[in-house]
């Protein structure tokens, strides 16, 4: 069983911190080459630093700006192999007090970004005949209902399904899409939920296995997807979430 990367380029979208930067830092620590994106420029240049590669930033709500983006990053690469599209946006609220601008936000940024970030690279790996490798960030709010997360809920849901159709249509030409569906990871952006004693103790009675997850726990994950180990698999989602979603 390997894990190693060596000389893989890989793109990891929202890889400035928490899970995205957690996921970067371990392909990286597993010999790949690792193009970073944020959505602000001097956390791209930091990402740029931190890997030794070109400071990278996109709009992920623009159909356009993505494909630009992507044909972009292939002169300057030379071609990119490896894609995760981390980048995710929450707007916890009921569903009665989530706005147009809320939906569209969440939406824009977890759904129509990896669809056209993911599509854009496709379309290269398959006018070039070569393959490709990647891994949707979803979340267990994309298989169970959890409160205030309508609209986040629905993107991970549709990311979850999309994953599926991709795989089936690019699957005869080595070109591999899955997922992963963490539960509640402490990150820097959990933290406020997580440091609530009532909040963190309600929906930590709902893990089987008694704890919240951490970074590597997706890490791990996200490098067998990637790889070649799990070659001949494809359209599958992950779950992440010591035993969340099985009741």
């Amino acid at each position: 069983m390997n894990f190693r990367l060596d000389g893989k380029k890989v793109l990891v979208v929202g890889a400035g911190r928490g899970l995205g930067r957690a996921i970067a830092d371990g392909l990286a620590e597993q010999g790949a080459v690792v193009y970073g994106t944020s959505r602000d420029q001097a956390t791209s240049r930091e990402i740029a630093e931190r890997y030794g590669t070109a400071p990278l930033s996109v709009d992920l709500s623009d159909a356009d700006s993505i494909r630009a983006f992507v044909a972009d990053l292939l002169e300057l690469t030379g071609g990119i192999d490896l894609l995760v599209n981390n980048a995710g946006l929450n707007i916890p609220k009921p569903a009665v007090e989530v706005t147009e601008q809320d939906w569209n936000a969440v939406l824009g940024t977890n759904l129509t970004g990896p669809f056209f970030m993911t599509t854009a690279l496709a379309k290269a790996w398959l006018e070039a005949g070569t393959t490709g490798s990647v891994v949707n960030v979803a979340s267990q709010a994309g298989i169970v209902a959890i409160e205030d997360r309508a609209a986040y809920g629905a993107s991970k849901a549709a990311l979850i399904h999309l994953t599926k159709v991709l795989a089936l249509e690019w699957a005869s030409k080595g070109i591999r899409i899955n997922a992963v569906a963490p539960t509640f990871i402490r990150t820097e952006l959990t933290e406020s939920t997580l440091n609530d004693p009532q909040r963190a103790a309600e929906l930590l009675g709902r893990i089987p296995v008694g704890r919240f997850g951490q970074p590597e726990d997706v890490v791990g994950a996200v490098l067998y997807l990637l790889g070649e180990t799990s070659a001949l698999v494809t359209g599958h989602t992950l779950t992440i979430d010591g035993g969340y979603t099985i009741r």
